[in-house]
């Protein structure tokens, strides 16, 4: 998908999400005046300036100038979609000398904004983590057997959960209502393979789990949730969290994220989400949950050009979580297939069985019926990309391979 479509989301992004992300990176951080100079300068060029290469000689520099090769000399307007956001995102990074030695080295040009997500959702943080000890609860009276139906309910919050992602937040936006509701209808969800999620999960037994984590704040813990109920029930013995290296996407999670969430809930005044923190701090220590980076996860590929020491990595887990909208679209290869598409037609080439979590951002999405789609337009007309409507979607292409 190109960014050049008058009328299309990725138009959209580009004229107008692009420079406002930008300008609030200039009004929420107290950057020298040469910083935010170069940060204008990215707001001047967008959306008919030249690409060019980086010039900041980083780490990912000689990488990214490859990447860039095709490109080099082209406006905004004319490059990929996907390939568009992950090299504006690096260019704020190198707008705001994150790489290099100085005042503002490896500073997150978009930490207030991740804090704040914490800071706004606390209700809501406080009635999920109830909810999670309360179920914690049911299953060790259980024996250690999973409830399917927690398993459900966590998924449908972590799809829920992605509605905060602050890179698609209105330009006008002010601050996350703590209260907001995190479930909407079920039939909102467009595709909902939980029931076939769950009943897989409920035969596993001390597997590997992964999840290719999307966004920090209340996402994020979220994500953590159901990752605390998988592994204190014993699902999983193991869960490798997939984090961004550096900051992408405004809201994109790193290691250092993880790590103040989890610090954020364990200074909270109440109990259940204390609790939460303190269960997720143990498996930290222990070893049975582990924080994983690695610079494809920045790249500007979609997933089927993952390098192979990362494809034989998530070759080992028993199921893989890959959240959010841009991850959905790597996994379509950013590429506008018919809606009615399977799933599983195209995500063939995975590794091992995923789920996708997504609510509708873009105009991507696939595993949908013609009657479905017909009565969505009449319905909603922003179907696609209000965040309103979601999907989870569950794959094993270890099966497909392995059938006569």
């Amino acid at each position: 998908m190109m960014m050049s479509e008058e009328g299309s989301f990725a138009y959209f992004t580009l004229t107008q999400r692009m420079p406002a992300i930008v300008q609030r990176v200039i009004d929420e951080n107290d950057f020298p005046t040469s910083i935010v100079n170069n940060l204008e300068s990215l707001i001047q060029s967008l959306p008919n300036g030249i690409v060019r290469s980086l010039d900041d000689k980083e780490p990912d520099f000689t990488q990214w100038n490859r990447y860039l090769e095709p490109y080099i000399g082209q406006r905004w307007l004319n490059i990929p979609w996907f390939f568009a956001e992950a090299y504006f995102f690096r260019r704020i990074l190198e707008a705001t000398h994150y790489f290099q030695a100085g005042s503002t080295q490896a500073v997150d040009p978009f930490s207030l904004q991740k804090r704040r997500g914490l800071e706004t959702t606390l209700v809501s943080i406080r009635e999920l983590s109830t909810r999670v000890n309360h179920w914690i609860e049911q299953a060790k009276h259980d024996q250690g057997n999973l409830e399917p139906k927690s398993l459900i309910a966590l998924l449908y919050s972590v799809l829920w959960g992605n509605r905060a992602d602050l890179s698609l937040w209105p330009i006008d936006a002010g601050e996350l209502d703590s209260s907001q509701e995190i479930h909407l209808e079920q039939n909102h969800i467009l595709v909902d393979d939980t029931a076939l999620i769950a009943e897989r999960v409920a035969r596993f037994e001390g597997v590997r789990m992964d999840v290719i984590v999307d966004n920090a704040g209340f996402e994020l813990v979220c994500d953590l949730c159901v990752v605390d109920f998988l592994l204190t029930s014993h699902a999983a013995e193991v869960i490798y969290l997939h984090l961004k290296s550096q900051p992408m996407f405004v809201s994109d999670a790193m290691i250092q994220d993880v790590q103040d969430t989890i610090k954020f809930l364990a200074t909270t005044r109440d109990q259940d989400v204390q609790s939460l923190a303190h269960r997720l701090q143990d498996y930290l220590d222990q070893g049975r949950l582990l924080c994983r980076e690695d610079a494809f996860w920045t790249s500007p590929f979609v997933f089927w050009e993952m390098p192979e020491p990362l494809r034989q990595e998530l070759a080992q887990s028993a199921l893989i979580l890959i959240k959010g909208d841009a991850n959905y679209r790597r996994c379509l290869g950013n590429r506008t297939w018919p809606f009615t598409t399977a799933f599983a037609d195209i995500v063939c080439y995975f590794p091992a069985p995923l789920v996708a979590l997504r609510t509708l951002k873009s105009e991507l999405v696939v595993g949908l019926g013609l009657e479905q789609i017909a009565a969505l337009n009449q319905e909603d007309s922003e179907w696609l990309t209000n965040g309103q409507w979601g999907v989870i979607q569950f794959v094993d292409p270890t099966a497909i391979t392995a059938a006569p």
